[in-house]
């Protein structure tokens, strides 16, 4: 009985160990973790917090900030504002956005549906394969339908021969649309499958036996079930529309259509000298309109169990039978949507890169070649960016994943309110642009004296590179943490451990695995980023994404296929690393 009796008061909050002097367990836990998590919120504030500070004071200003004859001035909101050209971007890119949506989330949907609730035949590969989009570079998507389907790539000769006209013109805002909608059919999926995967199967099973056919059942039954995770991946593609630059850049840049992020890029030079002023005030628009977005995407997830229709516990799953007929319908269906977003795009590429001419009338065979590649190790600036990439995607990442690893032991089982600050410093860089973010990081080091000689090296890539991926890469390790069962670190702290020596001994032994697997997705990410490097490349610090945006204006096709097909090799070996060492990628 006195055991009880002493056990109760040791884990009362707020209450004193039995000899009156040491404080109980819990106080001390709350206690050593304070300090730690106060300097990870400061420092993460600072790192977050102050690049966006920048932008409203510039925004604020009639010149560049680090000119002496700036003053404080309305001028630069005055001009934007009175812009016809913002106006079209703004529309265009709500458009765009909207489109976007109408797209992804309905075929999304289906494919979540067919792969998740379904007993569709190759199901395992196919998983790998649809979200293979996500991992490739927007700017290398868009340059892979260029030559594919473009007005001469080799789709669209192919339908100029045979039928004497092509039938649809990429370098439209509907061909945005449609090719930028294609393309994130998998952020969609990803979360409708996740939901999907935990619904019990009883009311689709009844819903069969009373006659329904699969696809009334998948409409009835299935969607008012995950409409909540539909609406959070909607959200999502809207605010991935406002993001996108690489798809209007290439597709839309060469029709003199305009989308907010390519608005910016055009203001770089305007007038024939930086325009930092105006610049800053489209990125203040852009992040006003996001930012409730990312409001709304926090408060779904916050809410998401009013939505649950059924407990996952004690719940069973079994497949949807689909027949020899449902079976090909499904499999065409995939096969139609891979072909458009997979494989035109990357053979397109991969066909580019290894010919030095193109066009009506050209045998391929005859200008085969490995010209092409060989330019790029014979330019050392081109060199360098392969060699930078790598560098920034393989040791970036693993530093990356260090950081956010300390972020999310920082809010590891803390409810309090710190936490709360904590989670939106993390998703505030969710709503901005990459290239925002990549112009924001360019002033800081150029604002900041003592960060001044870090420019032009890889450190100022890497630190907005990890500011970038900090909420995908959190969430990754969040998720691995909240697998350590809570027993092992409260036995860990009875026995006298610190919090520290609880993370270093207990914790991260367990979540290495975990831990591993996030570095290999950070690492593509990391490959696949272009747009942040965009205002901080020069010598020295060139990276493949970049480069491609600078030769677009030269059009260098040659060297941009080479490019573009280096980036796919790369990413696929990451993918393939990240699932051999048991990454999750549909987590």
């Amino acid at each position: 009985m006195a055991m009880q009796v002493d056990n109760s008061a040791a884990t009362a909050p707020g209450a004193l160990a039995d000899d009156g002097l040491r404080p109980a367990p819990r106080l001390r836990r709350r206690l050593d973790a304070a300090p730690f998590r106060i300097g990870v919120i400061a420092t993460l504030a600072v790192c977050v917090l102050g690049p966006v500070g920048l932008i409203v004071y510039q925004s604020f200003l009639n010149g560049p900030f680090f000119s002496a004859r700036s003053r404080l001035s309305l001028d630069a909101y005055a001009y934007v504002l009175s812009d016809p050209s913002f106006y079209q971007a703004l529309g265009t890119t709500v458009l765009f956005a909207a489109g976007m949506v109408a797209v992804a989330v309905p075929l999304g949907g289906v494919l979540a549906f067919l792969l998740t609730r379904t007993d569709i035949r190759a199901r395992k590969w196919l998983e790998i394969l649809v979200l293979m989009p996500m991992f490739i570079s927007s700017i290398v998507l868009a340059f892979g339908y260029t030559v594919s389907v473009g007005p001469s790539g080799f789709v669209a000769m192919f339908f100029r021969e045979t039928f004497g006209f092509v039938p649809w013109n990429i370098y439209s805002l509907g061909g945005m649309i449609v090719i930028a909608g294609l393309s994130h059919v998998p952020h969609v999926y990803l979360y409708v499958s996740s939901a999907m995967r935990n619904l019990p199967s009883d009311l689709e099973e009844a819903a069969r036996c009373s006659g329904a056919g699969i696809w009334r059942v998948s409409l009835d039954v299935t969607l008012p079930m995950v409409l909540p995770a539909l609406v959070f991946a909607a959200a999502l593609n809207i605010l991935l529309g406002f993001e996108t630059f690489g798809i209007p850049l290439v597709l839309g840049d060469p029709n003199g259509i305009m989308v907010l992020t390519t608005y910016i890029y055009k203001l770089t030079t305007l007038f024939g000298v930086p325009t930092y002023q105006l610049m800053a005030v489209v990125a203040m628009v852009l992040v006003l309109l996001t930012l409730p977005l990312v409001y709304f995407q926090r408060r779904l997830l916050r809410h998401s169990r009013r939505f649950a229709a059924l407990g996952g516990k004690g719940g069973r799953s079994t497949p949807l039978k689909l027949g020899r007929g449902g079976q090909l319908i499904a499999l065409s269906i995939i096969g139609l949507w891979l072909f458009v977003s997979v494989v035109l795009p990357i053979g397109g590429i991969t066909l580019r890169a290894f010919v030095n001419a193109w066009g009506l009338g050209i045998n391929l065979f005859d200008h085969f070649t490995f010209a092409n590649f060989a330019n790029l190790y014979s330019v050392p600036q081109l060199f360098r960016g392969i060699v930078n990439t790598v560098v920034l995607a393989v040791v970036g990442g693993a530093l990356a994943v260090v950081i956010y690893l300390l972020i999310g032991l920082a809010g590891h089982r803390n409810t309090g309110m710190s936490n709360t600050v904590l989670d939106y410093i993390v998703l505030l860089p969710r709503a901005l642009p990459g290239l925002i973010v990549g112009l924001a990081f360019f002033w800081v080091f150029l604002f900041v004296p003592l960060l001044t000689p870090l420019r032009p090296t890889l450190v100022s890539l890497f630190v907005a590179y990890a500011v970038v991926g900090l909420s995908y890469g959190l969430r990754l390790l969040q998720g691995t943490l909240i697998q350590v069962g809570p027993e092992l670190e409260e036995a860990a702290r009875t026995t006298g451990a610190t919090i520290g020596r609880t993370w270093r001994d207990v914790v991260i032994p367990i979540i290495r695995p975990g831990v591993v697997g996030a570095w290999a997705l950070i690492m593509i990410i990391f490959l696949r980023e272009y747009a942040t490097g965009v205002y901080l490349m020069g010598a020295g610090t060139e990276v493949i994404g970049s480069l491609m945006v600078s030769l677009l204006q030269t059009g260098a096709m040659d060297t941009i296929a080479a490019l573009a097909f280096i980036s796919i090799a790369l990413t696929a070996g990451g993918l393939a690393l990240a699932l051999r060492l048991g990454a999750r990628v549909h987590d």
